[in-house]
Protein backbone atom coordinates (compact mmCIF):
# COMPACT_ATOMS: atom_id res chain seq x y z
CA UNK A 1 0.00 0.00 0.00
CA UNK A 2 1.25 3.04 -1.19
CA UNK A 3 1.90 6.11 1.47
CA UNK A 4 0.80 8.90 -1.05
CA UNK A 5 -2.47 9.09 -2.57
CA UNK A 6 -2.43 10.27 -6.18
CA UNK A 7 -4.81 13.53 -6.08
CA UNK A 8 -7.89 13.39 -8.45
CA UNK A 9 -7.00 15.74 -11.44
CA UNK A 10 -9.37 18.47 -11.68
CA UNK A 11 -10.66 18.77 -15.33
CA UNK A 12 -11.88 22.89 -15.84
CA UNK A 13 -15.22 23.17 -17.63
CA UNK A 14 -18.14 25.45 -18.31
CA UNK A 15 -21.11 25.68 -16.27
CA UNK A 16 -23.76 27.26 -18.45
CA UNK A 17 -26.69 28.76 -16.98
CA UNK A 18 -30.15 29.45 -18.58
CA UNK A 19 -32.61 31.72 -17.47
CA UNK A 20 -35.96 32.81 -18.56
CA UNK A 21 -35.55 35.68 -20.01
CA UNK A 22 -32.14 37.02 -20.69
CA UNK A 23 -29.07 35.27 -22.64
CA UNK A 24 -27.22 31.99 -20.97
CA UNK A 25 -23.78 32.81 -18.98
CA UNK A 26 -20.85 30.51 -18.51
CA UNK A 27 -18.96 30.73 -15.69
CA UNK A 28 -15.56 29.06 -14.82
CA UNK A 29 -15.36 26.23 -12.61
CA UNK A 30 -11.93 27.13 -11.92
CA UNK A 31 -11.62 30.78 -11.33
CA UNK A 32 -15.55 31.77 -11.68
CA UNK A 33 -15.41 33.97 -14.37
CA UNK A 34 -18.75 34.78 -16.17
CA UNK A 35 -19.51 35.23 -19.78
CA UNK A 36 -21.69 35.24 -22.45
CA UNK A 37 -19.81 32.88 -24.37
CA UNK A 38 -17.75 29.66 -23.98
CA UNK A 39 -14.45 29.96 -25.33
CA UNK A 40 -11.99 26.77 -25.38
CA UNK A 41 -10.07 28.60 -23.11
CA UNK A 42 -11.01 30.78 -20.21
CA UNK A 43 -10.12 34.34 -21.24
CA UNK A 44 -9.39 35.22 -16.70
CA UNK A 45 -7.28 31.97 -15.80
CA UNK A 46 -6.18 30.96 -19.31
CA UNK A 47 -7.74 26.66 -18.28
CA UNK A 48 -8.09 24.79 -21.57
CA UNK A 49 -12.11 23.90 -21.12
CA UNK A 50 -12.91 20.26 -21.56
CA UNK A 51 -16.78 20.51 -21.72
CA UNK A 52 -19.84 22.06 -20.80
CA UNK A 53 -22.02 21.34 -17.67
CA UNK A 54 -25.78 22.66 -18.02
CA UNK A 55 -27.32 24.28 -14.64
CA UNK A 56 -30.90 24.23 -15.27
CA UNK A 57 -31.84 27.59 -12.53
CA UNK A 58 -34.24 28.07 -15.40
CA UNK A 59 -36.60 26.13 -13.47
CA UNK A 60 -36.67 28.19 -10.24
CA UNK A 61 -37.67 30.99 -12.56
CA UNK A 62 -40.30 29.57 -14.03
CA UNK A 63 -41.99 28.56 -10.52
CA UNK A 64 -41.79 32.07 -9.44
CA UNK A 65 -43.50 33.37 -12.26
CA UNK A 66 -46.03 30.56 -11.90
CA UNK A 67 -46.77 31.39 -8.07
CA UNK A 68 -46.81 35.06 -8.82
CA UNK A 69 -49.97 34.61 -11.99
CA UNK A 70 -51.19 31.90 -10.06
CA UNK A 71 -52.29 29.88 -13.57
Amino acid sequence: MGLFRRKKKHVPFWIRKTHLFRKDEFICSECGYNTKKAYKTCPCCKAPMSKEIFDPSWVDEIEMQDMMFDD
